[in-house]
Formats: structure tokens, sequence, C-alpha cells
């Protein structure tokens, strides 16, 4: 199967502000907050494969970052469910049932996962409302991809219209829908508008990567090297605070790899961070053109 990967950075900005009440915490939904944070890390920078051709869904995970910012804004019991849910929609999949030593729950098969936690989510949504029953149907919309994709499309689309930070993921969801039936065009179209957002939760350069790779297939080589080139540019002169290389994200290696394979003269003009010696003092740049 071909390689259609999806790197994820760190969403750019809390979807809305936490409030400044103390609310209670219980076990669960301490222990399900530390695992999600925890996998959205993993998955910051690394990759997840999220589309898998024509009549392909999105993967659930592209909230995790969304449900952990945004947690502290839900009632105790609203929080509590959506863990509950989100815990089914990431379960392990065995074609063989139950795997040994497995404590969570195991689905033979994406579709029978996805029709477990759209029950789940459902019942969330129907209980709760504000930003958890948002959340909550944003979820159902993906999980039915796996069950119905003209229906979950239909759903995203609804929620595509809205707004709002659910709003604006959906619409990214969307614009990788498009991409995957060949409607080029049209996915350009959202991922443009996803971009020209003052404030969005979705990296810029995440965003700018599937730009480039929609051109790339209209053939406009060119357009997608300027895009591929930006990326890995800025990414190579990025400093912290302290004046030392930032560590580059998965995106960044992405656009780079995907320019030299385009523009291979190109690529040779970003020079490659020096790596920390164990004095903590960077060497000389490494130019791979030399």
């Amino acid at each position: 199967m071909a390689r259609k990967k999806r790197r994820f950075e760190q969403l750019e900005a809390a979807a809305a502000a936490p409030t400044e009440k103390a609310i209670y915490v219980n076990q669960f939904q301490r222990q399900v907050g530390e695992r999600l944070e925890d996998a959205g890390q993993k998955l910051e920078g690394k990759g997840r494969t999220i589309l898998y051709g024509v009549g392909a869904a999105i993967v659930l995970l592209i909230l995790i970052f969304l449900f952990t910012r945004w947690s502290r804004g839900s009632d105790a019991a609203g929080q509590t469910a959506l863990g509950k849910a989100i815990a089914t929609s990431t379960s392990a999949i065995s074609e063989t049932g139950v795997m040994a030593g497995a404590t969570g729950k195991t689905y033979k098969t994406e579709k029978e996962r996805s029709e477990a936690a759209i029950g789940e989510f459902q019942a969330v949504a129907d209980n709760f409302g504000g930003d958890v029953a948002e959340k909550s149907k944003y979820f159902i919309a993906t999980n039915r991809l796996f069950v119905d994709r003209g229906a979950g499309i239909q759903e995203l689309e609804a929620l595509a219209g809205a707004n709002t930070p659910v709003g604006k993921l959906a619409k990214f969801a969307l614009a990788q829908t498009r991409v995957g039936d060949n409607r080029l065009d049209d996915g350009l179209k959202m991922y443009q508008d996803l971009v020209a957002l003052e404030a969005s939760l979705l990296a810029k350069d995440t965003l700018n990567l599937e730009i480039a790779k929609i051109f790339e297939k209209q053939g406009k080589t060119s357009e997608a090297a300027d895009i591929y080139f930006n990326i890995a540019k800025t990414a190579s002169e990025a400093k912290d605070a302290d004046g030392k290389p930032i560590r580059e994200t998965q995106t960044a290696t992405d656009a780079k790899e995907k320019l030299k394979e385009i523009d291979p003269e190109r690529a040779k003009q970003i020079v490659e961070p020096a790596p920390e010696t164990p004095s903590g003092m960077g060497g000389m740049p490494i130019n791979p053109g030399q």
C-alpha cells in the first residue's frame, strides 16, 4: 500500500481558556487524562496513518490534545463519560479477539470498534451539553466514516459550518476526505481557508504541508517545492530562548524529504543544525550539500 502518512504536531493554541474555578477531578479522569496526554505527546512528531485511500476514514486521535486542553472547561461527570468513550475509540484491534494480558477492550475490526464508540459518544452527547456534546458529535462523525462513510461525511459537513474549534477540525477532516475522493480543488480550498484563519488549532505547517502535497498531485511542482522549502528552512533555523536549535518536528522532516525528491539541488540549501556535544555546546552547522 502506498505510503500515506499524516504527522501531527501539538495544537498551536488552546481551544478555550481554562477556567479559574477549581474543578474536581476523580481518579478515573486523572488516569484517562494522563493516558491521552501521553498518547498526544507520542503522536506529536510521529507517524499516524489517517488516510488509507479512496473510501478511507479519519483516525480519531486528531482530538487527543483537544480533549486534554478543553477538559478543564467541562464538568467532572462529562469529562469522565467522554474519557470512557475515547478509551473505547482507541481500543486495540485484533482479528483473534482479546489479546493475552490485555486489560482494556479489544475489537476485531475498525468497524466493530467504531460502532461501539458511536454508541458511547451518542450517550455522552445526549446527557451533556456544551463543549462535551460538541466534541462527542465530532467523534461520532469520524467514527461513522468507518461504518457508513457517506453519512460520516454529511455529519462532518454539518459540523464544519460552525466557527468553533470543533468546526475547524471537522473542516480539516473533511478536506482529507475530499482529497481521498480525488476532489483536489475542493480539498485545497478547505486547507487554504484554514491557513487564512488568524487562530487555528492546527499548526500552519501541518496545513501547508497538505497544500503542497495537493500541488504535487496537480503537477504544480514549483509551488509545492516553495512550500516544502519554507517549512524545512524555517525549522532548521529555529532557536529556543537560550539560542539552541529547536528539535525538528516530523512535519519539517517530511517537508525536507519531499523537497529532496522533487528539487534535490534546492534541498542542499538547508543547513542541518549541529547535534549537541556532551559538553552542551553545539558544533558547526552541517550543510548537506558539502
